[in-house]
């Protein structure tokens, strides 16, 4: 591998929120060349907040790292014709735009039979849905916070636009691969609302529901199913411990130095603890044994000694924590570069989380300022003349930064 594995794909992006934008910027750091156009001035989610003081959003920066930017008047016709061509030329378009109008596929390929586009949608049956409409559907939320309040708690976390993007841009790959086997291009839909509707039915939550008739109660932090939950040490801190495997329940048991409380725990009960169901239904009870020794020692003392018994363990952090305490968020994990992104200042950015043993190439990459490659695309990969861009931009049909 001389390069990253996608070295030589060209994709066009058309694209606002965080399913469609994480798909390109999934495909960039891999290393195809993913063009992103925008409005001129930029789309709905250019100012997106975290901003910094002086107005850069730091979400749109995180999800267009590594791509080439392109600024275009949207509503003019003769830049939609410049777009279709761009589209064409590279053969690959992923959006969550409307596929109507200029974005119909079929129109699109008029001038590239062979053309691969996913298209993402909000459901399968054409209603509009986002990460938070579509998750308070599912029944996680329902299922999250604790017994003693029966209110519903959303995820803070966009799970189901960061997987729709991820499957945007598997969706891209196998489209593409199917037309090296046979020459067909294809439009790949995928709809948010089937995404969080099938890793429910991956994880047994429909089937639960269906088969058992039984919903899922809220637990707090604890673990379903088998044992894990939250300690506060000594000095305040707060970390989860998970034990789902024999090694990891035995680890926990030595290090807290309960094994002989957990066994008479057990016999009491007429239970076998080697069950990790049964651990799931006693955890109040196992909670109790291993609560003190938690009380009684500080952070550093827990960790150290979770450490050496092999617990599966992780401390509760605010961003700031982690990013100033946590090795594993730092230029020490190869995952990360630190990189000055204009506009921005010096900070830590991600490239893929794949890891190829052939390339140390992680695409870590900045953001490209809207409009940063306008001319360069154009000349380049639409070979247009400097005057015919000189006019474009005159007439504000493109626009550079």
């Amino acid at each position: 591998m001389t390069g990253r594995p996608l070295q030589g794909l060209r994709v066009v992006e058309g694209s606002a929120f965080v399913a469609a934008p994480s798909g390109g910027m999934t495909l960039a750091q891999l290393g195809a060349d993913v063009i992103r156009f925008d409005q001129i001035g930029g789309g709905i989610d250019h100012k997106r907040w975290p901003l910094t003081e002086n107005g850069v959003s730091l979400y749109w920066n995180g999800l267009n790292k590594g791509k080439r930017s392109l600024a275009v008047n949207l509503r003019d016709s003769e830049a939609q014709e410049l777009l279709s061509a761009l589209i064409a030329k590279t053969g690959n378009f992923i959006t969550n735009f409307p596929a109507t109008g200029w974005l119909d596929y079929d129109r699109l390929r008029t001038d590239r039979e062979d053309l691969v586009m996913v298209s993402i949608v909000g459901s399968h049956d054409g209603t509009t849905a986002v990460d938070y409409t579509v998750n308070c559907a599912i029944g996680y939320p329902n299922a999250t916070g604790y017994p003693d309040d029966p209110r519903p708690v959303n995820n803070v976390v966009p799970a189901w636009d960061l997987m729709c993007g991820q499957m945007a841009a598997l969706g891209l790959l196998a489209a593409d691969r199917y037309r090296f086997q046979t020459g067909h291009g294809d439009l790949v839909t995928l709809a948010l609302t089937d995404v969080a509707l099938a890793a429910a039915g991956m994880l047994g939550g429909l089937a639960e529901a269906q088969i058992n008739r039984s919903e899922r109660l809220p637990i707090g932090n604890d673990l379903y199913g088998a044992y894990g939950t939250d300690f506060v040490t000594e000095d305040n801190r707060r970390v989860m411990v998970v034990a789902i495997s024999s090694k990891q329940w035995k680890g926990l048991q030595e290090a807290t130095n309960t094994s002989v409380q957990v066994g008479e725990l057990a016999s009491r009960l007429g239970v076998d603890f080697s069950d990790e169901g049964e651990r799931f239904l006693a955890r109040e009870e196992l909670t109790e044994i291993f609560l003190p020794w938690f009380k009684e020692r500080t952070f550093v003392e827990v960790s150290r000694e979770l450490d050496d018994y092999g617990v599966c363990w992780g401390p509760y952090q605010s961003f700031i924590e982690l990013v100033d305490e946590d090795a594993r968020c730092s230029i020490d994990n190869p995952l990360f570069s630190d990189l000055n992104q204009p506009g921005v200042g010096k900070h830590l950015v991600p490239g893929s989380p794949l890891a190829f043993s052939q390339t140390q190439d992680r695409g870590s990459a900045i953001a490209p300022q809207l409009g940063e490659h306008t001319e360069q695309i154009l000349s380049e990969d639409l070979g247009l003349t400097p005057a015919a861009i000189g006019a474009l931009i005159d007439r504000g049909i493109v626009a550079n930064a």
